[in-house]
């Protein structure tokens, strides 16, 4: 077989393929990144014009067609003209586009590409891409994070392509509809994805209770968005012993002509708290008052343990080795400091009041559902549970992370998705899919696969809720918004902590979760392009992904 020395080996478009890589970052609606977190995921345009470029011949290995220097290097701009257009996002799903790339792929393969394979595939970038190409795509990797978010990419979805939905809502109304590709399947994943979300309201919706906004703020009942919490260990001052909150700003919000910040209110008497939410930008003075909590340098200037000191005594200083004691020992508390509620105008702020019912009722679920063992309080293990801050922090089981509202809501979510797996089997037999018994593990095309599927969806979105309904959550003050529990690659202890209301409208709900991981579904190549296999070498078991996720246990993080 005589070897062609390839495009990429010659000369690629760079300054091209790097735009549109970094230009996919800030790109949401649609990408694949937003169905589940993964580190280093690798641009989906690099991908796309690797796999290109490292099929299609070289101009110079075709002498009899291009038989100077010059016809080569005009055959050469030719073929980077086509990458330039097939590396922009807004052509992912471009048929003219993708179907002139899959002719010059077959001319330089004999019309017989090879199948892609990726024993280390991640978040999918690579076989996803090779399938979009019209190649076979092959992908495995140890981590069943991994394989699932590949099976819910490249494999799931051609099963169902051009597949109608099987929900009630569009049974009613197929005439005239049209369900190529993946449409049915995303039109399904947000109807049942609306109906876990609202069932899951009617359940544990009382702990989620609205609030009054002020008159200045239009008065009337508003959503919230976040409560934001701050976490507290007693004074290490003898004289003193008050629950000293470990606040690293009392601002909530930064943005210019929208400032808000907590002032505390101490009662030297009973030595306790209250917070008052002042609008406006404060006085030099109160800026002082306001940054209480500071992080400690050692000798190099580098950032330390962090080390607070106390607002009520001003003597007393917590410092990192304290901290960590108090918080191993079970004995690091958490108060509220303020809520963040939808006004009709923006963001508002208020105070936190009447929290102690809403805990009680939390806690007693919490009791209940400890008892009935679906709280893990196992050990965490492995890397996790090394994790630097973890178990200094008190973090010894994954239940540790989360507050016991946050807990009551993901296992709720969790048996919610159960019972819409059950609910998507009757619908699919009602809608003529053939209940066969072959799950989709087991290769499986009728309903019990397709219910399987759409678990599978459901799950990926309670996880991406566990990422922003934890403790380890914080709010950005120069945003006005969440920051998730891995905004970055490992776990950063977070003192002053946000509590998402998975029921609003803003960030940190479900609806959102959901309706991102449909808008993907809906811009995969699998499900849209005809002809290709599709198909996807896993080196873990479905279920064994699956069933941790849908369970009545908690999602993995």
């Amino acid at each position: 077989m005589t070897y062609r020395k390839k495009l990429i080996e010659v000369a690629l478009p760079l300054d091209a393929i790097n735009k549109a890589s970094a230009r996919e970052k800030s790109i949401r609606h649609g990408h694949p990144s937003t169905l589940h977190l993964w580190w280093a995921r690798r641009p989906l345009a690099a991908c796309r014009a690797v796999l290109f470029a490292s099929l299609v011949d070289d101009p110079s290995e075709h002498p009899e067609e291009f038989p100077t220097e010059e016809a080569q290097e005009q055959e050469r701009e030719r073929l980077f003209r086509l990458i330039e257009q097939l590396v922009l996002w807004e052509n992912s799903n471009n048929e003219d586009v993708l179907q002139k790339a899959r002719a010059e792929i077959l001319k330089s393969t004999g019309g017989n590409p090879p199948p892609v394979l990726d024993p280390f595939a991640g978040g999918g970038s690579i076989p996803l891409e090779a399938q979009r190409l019209g190649l076979e795509a092959h992908a495995s990797d140890l981590n069943p994070v991994a394989v699932l978010i590949n099976k819910a990419l490249i494999e799931i979805p051609p099963k169902f392509a051009g597949c109608p939905p099987v929900n009630p809502e569009a049974q009613h109304s197929l005439m005239g509809s049209d369900w190529h590709g993946a449409r049915g399947l995303a039109d399904d994943i947000r109807y049942y994805g609306k109906w876990m979300r609202d069932e899951a309201e009617k359940r544990i919706g009382y702990l989620y209770q609205k609030v009054t906004l002020p008159k200045e703020s239009g008065g009337g009942e508003a959503t919230v968005i976040a409560w934001l919490w701050t976490r507290t260990v007693v004074c290490p001052n003898p004289a003193c012993g008050a629950h000293m909150p470990l606040v690293q700003s009392f601002y909530l919000s930064k943005k210019k002509g929208k400032e808000a910040w907590v002032e505390p209110i101490i009662d030297h008497e009973s030595k306790t708290i209250k917070f008052e939410i002042r609008v406006g930008q404060p006085e030099s003075k109160q800026i002082k008052e306001v940054n209480a909590g500071s992080s400690i340098t050692n000798n190099q200037g580098k950032k330390a343990k962090a080390a607070f000191g106390c607002i009520i005594c001003k003597v007393g200083m917590a410092k990192g080795e304290y901290i960590d004691q108090e918080a191993n020992e079970g004995r690091m508390g958490a108060i509220p400091l303020a809520v963040v509620v939808e006004g009709r105008q923006g963001r508002v702020y208020l105070p936190i009041n009447n929290m102690e019912m809403i805990l009680e009722e939390a806690l007693q679920q919490l009791s209940a559902l400890t008892v009935r063992k679906k709280i893990p309080t196992e050990p965490a293990r492995g890397t996790f549970a090394s994790n630097a801050q973890g178990r200094i922090y008190g973090f010894k089981t994954f239940a540790d992370y989360f507050t016991p509202r946050q807990l009551v809501a993901l296992t709720t979510f969790s048996d919610i998705v159960q019972e819409a797996r059950e609910k998507v089997l009757a619908d699919a037999q009602q809608a003529g899919m053939a209940v066969d018994g072959i799950s989709l593990n087991d290769g499986g095309t009728g309903a019990n696969a397709y219910a399987d599927a759409l678990a599978t969806y459901l799950a990926l979105a309670i996880d991406k809720g566990a990422n922003l309904w934890s403790s380890l959550c914080s709010w950005m003050n120069d945003r006005g918004a969440l920051r998730e529990t891995f905004a970055k690659q490992g776990i950063s202890m977070v003192w002053d902590f946000a509590e998402a209301n998975p029921f609003s409208a803003a960030g940190g709900n479900i609806s959102m979760f959901v309706e991102r991981i449909a808008d993907t579904v809906l811009y995969l190549p699998g499900a849209a392009v005809k002809g290709m296999s599709g198909q996807l070498d896993a080196r873990v078991n479905i279920d064994d992904v699956i069933t941790p996720m849908i369970s009545t246990d908690p999602p993995l993080l």
